[in-house]
């Protein structure tokens, strides 16, 4: 019986966004909560929720994603996907059983206030990495992004800068909480910096693209091996090498940077002696890569577009 080709890709996919949410509940489980310190989000919430009332922290989690999930379809449609609602319920199972799995040894060894600010560090980073790998496959944690993607469809405001809007809202209000001073709320501004500079350095790293040109006697076979495995668009470009004077084809392709080890593999196997140079692309648009950005803005500023240049990066933090 044979197996649909998208088969594989869908479920690579999952599987890294499973394992990246493992990674942010196991930042939260064993480093955040431990030290009662508040993070943002939905899972800052949640934390103020358990801190104040006892209520377990994945009861909360759970709820109020799934309020927002269902008032985000309403107003923003089919865009949230299935990716959406599997990230939900998977983080919200993590948070349910990793407290069962991690030894008490290692909550107590975390448990110390002579090292907290080392503690918070080291769970902002491991919650970065978390968020990081699930964005990179589709995935997310729900929660105040989409609170972000319904403000950004009634107000040109960038989802980046309403969520942190949200997140220091949230951390702020650790200060109402009983036995907590400043040093809480800075504690959890400083986990949240942390973590959102790495969930960046990873989101850039997985979309930069490379540029490959490859020269072989055998580029045919060379291009379209690349074009089957990694199902990228491929160019022959005919050149003539100076010193022999000859015409020789070569293969131009652009990938993701992940996706370069694939390419190096293929052509090792098929030709040893290629000559290969890579450089990084900047600026890649089309299937596969970013949409082209159209520049449009909102009615009211379209009166500016005949004097100064409309387009405009959005950026989503």
């Amino acid at each position: 019986m044979l197996v649909n080709k998208s088969f594989f890709p869908i479920l690579k996919d999952y599987a890294i966004i499973t394992l990246g949410l493992l990674i942010f509940a196991f930042a939260w489980v064993a480093f955040i909560i431990p030290n009662e310190i508040v993070g943002g989000g939905v899972s800052g919430i949640s934390a103020l929720v358990l801190y104040a009332t006892g209520i377990k922290f994945e009861y909360t989690y759970f709820t109020i994603n799934v309020l927002l999930f269902v008032v985000g379809a309403a107003v923003l449609g089919r865009q949230f996907g299935i990716k959406t609602l599997y990230s939900i319920l998977v983080s919200t199972l993590m948070f349910h059983l990793l407290p069962k799995c991690i030894p008490h040894s290692l909550i107590e060894q975390v448990q110390s206030e002579k090292n907290l600010l080392l503690w918070v560090i080291v769970g902002g980073i491991i919650e970065g990495v978390g968020i990081g790998i699930a964005f990179t496959r589709g995935g997310n944690t729900g929660g105040t992004d989409i609170i972000a993607l319904i403000v950004n469809k009634f107000k040109h405001i960038n989802p980046g800068r309403v969520l942190l809007y949200c997140d220091v809202v949230i951390i702020g209000s650790a200060i109402f909480l009983p036995d907590r001073t400043i040093i809480t709320v800075v504690y959890g501004y400083i986990m949240i910096a942390v973590s959102t500079y790495v969930i960046d350095v990873l989101i850039v790293g997985s979309k930069q693209s490379m540029q490959i040109l490859i020269f072989s006697e055998k580029s045919s076979q060379i291009a379209g091996r690349i074009s089957e495995v990694t199902e990228r668009g491929v160019t022959m470009v005919h050149a003539t090498g100076w010193y022999t004077k000859r015409e020789k084809p070569v293969v131009l392709v652009i990938v993701r940077k992940y996706e370069i080890t694939d390419v190096y593999r293929i052509v090792k196997e098929i030709d040893p002696k290629a000559f290969v140079s890579t450089s990084s692309a900047t600026g890649v648009y089309g299937e596969g890569f970013e949409p082209i950005k159209d520049g449009s803005v909102l009615p009211k500023r379209k009166k500016k577009a005949k004097t100064e240049g409309n387009g405009e990066c959005h950026l989503r933090a």
